[in-house]
């Protein structure tokens, strides 16, 4: 569900998708205070059984210490398994409060209420759940599909303009994996998201939802094409986690995409002019592209070589031959075995 003012939906949503006896609301602290006690009303208005089950704002508590947390307070709660999840929020939220349904009482409802552009685009379609843990992103979790998507985009008028741009990061992927028209229309409009535009947000919301639910739907645990929606995770997991998550998500796997679209061409993968278009979109919207001086290379390969992707020791990456179009193997695969000494040219060649 996408559109302006849908939050006052939710309660009826609830009711038809996702009918429960109580609702446990998990947020992060910042969105809580924006918008959980107008949620909270909303429920309690239509009659329904609700609690908010709040937790600190930041990735660096999207741990199995805040899971533990949540459902301990979930339990002293005595919400049942006749009780539904409803998470409110950022990527984090999402990840951490779908994984908390996924396994609490071995698994209950959950639906999706994202509060920001990436976490519309991206972390709420497709059921992907988790926490991170010391060895580094979402390497515990689960797959479990929320029962609906409620995306406000009026929710998007208090999202920080550093978040506004990260969250296009993921926009920008969605184009060059899928859409190269996507991407003109997106250079297009960059002076209106910049200016959060209500109108050429939902336009964001709307297409990049299409390509991603596209790829989920025909792929859902990722064991074939989903793996082209990883284009700019492998590094940009590493920088994000190396970086002790200085980094929005965003910015990481923005500097991720500049370093897989090098490391395409360099490996004879993309036309000549790939990379160099990459960048150029990711600074018009105010990304980062380079990987930070203080970032050594060594430890970056280090940290993708414990990405959950990683077969048989060897680094595997989704990589485009051109924007709009991903690399598809004679046998059908969509990723590539890359060498470590290749890797690291990549990126110090992205510095």
């Amino acid at each position: 569900m996408v559109g302006r003012g849908l939050l006052a939906e939710l309660p009826r949503a609830l009711l038809e998708r996702c009918p429960a006896r109580a609702y446990a609301v998990i947020s992060d602290s910042r969105v809580a205070e924006l918008y959980g006690s107008r949620v909270l009303g909303l429920l309690r208005e239509a009659g329904l059984e609700a609690r908010l089950f709040p937790f600190p704002n930041g990735e660096w508590n999207k741990t199995r210490e805040t899971w533990a947390e949540l459902t301990d307070a979930m339990l002293k709660a005595r919400v049942g398994r006749d009780g539904a999840v409803v998470a409110l929020g950022g990527g984090v939220t999402g990840d951490l409060g779908g994984f908390v349904a996924a396994t609490y009482l071995r698994g209950v409802p959950y639906v999706q209420v994202p509060t920001t552009l990436l976490a519309m685009i991206d972390a709420s379609i497709g059921g992907k759940t988790g926490v991170d843990v010391p060895a580094g992103k979402n390497l515990v979790g689960a797959f479990h599909q929320p029962s609906f998507v409620l995306a406000d985009i009026e929710t998007l008028a208090t999202l920080p303009k550093a978040h506004v741009s990260a969250g296009m990061a993921e926009a920008l992927k969605h184009a060059v994996i899928a859409d190269a028209a996507y991407l003109d229309a997106l250079l297009a409009d960059a002076a209106l998201i910049h200016g959060k535009d209500l109108a050429a947000l939902e336009r964001v919301v709307t297409r990049s939802i299409a390509i991603k639910s596209d790829v989920v739907t025909a792929d859902p645990l990722e064991t074939g094409r989903r793996q082209v929606l990883n284009f700019g995770h492998t590094v940009g997991h590493a920088v994000e986690a190396r970086s002790g998550y200085a980094l929005l998500h965003g910015e990481a796997v923005a500097v991720g995409m500049a370093v897989e679209a090098s490391l395409a061409e360099s490996l004879g993968i993309a036309e000549r002019g790939l990379a160099a278009a990459v960048r150029a979109a990711l600074e018009r919207f105010g990304l980062p592209f380079r990987v930070p001086d203080e970032l050594a290379a060594d430890d970056l390969l280090e940290a993708m070589q414990s990405d959950k992707k990683v077969r048989a020791r060897a680094v595997r990456f989704a990589l485009p031959t051109r924007v709009g179009e991903m690399l598809q193997r004679a046998d059908g695969a969509w990723t590539v075995d890359v060498e470590p000494q290749e890797i690291l040219q990549a990126i110090t060649a992205s510095r």
